[in-house]
């Protein structure tokens, strides 16, 4: 991992996806750039978020990160994983065996990243811009430090 790894912010981007999964029945980010002071993803998205939009974004993010939910890893054979997760980002040669990262009962999905224990750790969410532009939605965000 290099130095500018940061698992709070991979912790908050999984919170995120999940967020925009369940709120707006998108896909989860297609990219991500994942960084210690601010992160970004985008979307295949069809229309700019409102003000308003953002706001309850945060604040559901927010919510889970506050309800102290365990961060875990299970691994899963890929036959499976197959019936729950787009895996079409997996290299081929990922291997039968998958690693799932479980936020809570909130998210799920494959990877090999490194996580918080817990969403406590994370703290305080915030989105510090969106834009929207050709069918791409960028939201940029920082956390700060946990209580």
């Amino acid at each position: 991992m290099s130095k500018d790894y940061a698992p709070r912010m991979h912790s908050a981007e999984h919170i995120l996806n999940g967020t925009m999964v369940r709120v707006f029945g998108c896909e989860r980010s297609f990219s991500a750039h994942i960084n210690k002071k601010k992160s970004k993803c985008d979307y295949h998205f069809a229309r700019p978020l409102t003000d308003a939009e953002i706001s309850d974004i945060e604040a559901r993010v927010n919510a889970v990160i506050d309800g102290k939910l365990d961060v875990r890893a299970e691994m899963m054979p890929r036959s499976e994983a197959e019936r729950t997760f787009n895996l079409s980002r997996l290299p081929e040669d990922a291997g039968e065996a998958l690693r799932i990262v479980l936020i809570g009962d909130y998210d799920a999905c494959p990877c090999i990243g490194e996580h918080v224990d817990n969403t406590a750790e994370i703290g305080a969410f915030r989105v510090i811009s969106h834009t929207f532009e050709d069918g791409v939605l960028r939201i940029r965000y920082r956390l700060d430090d946990p209580a």
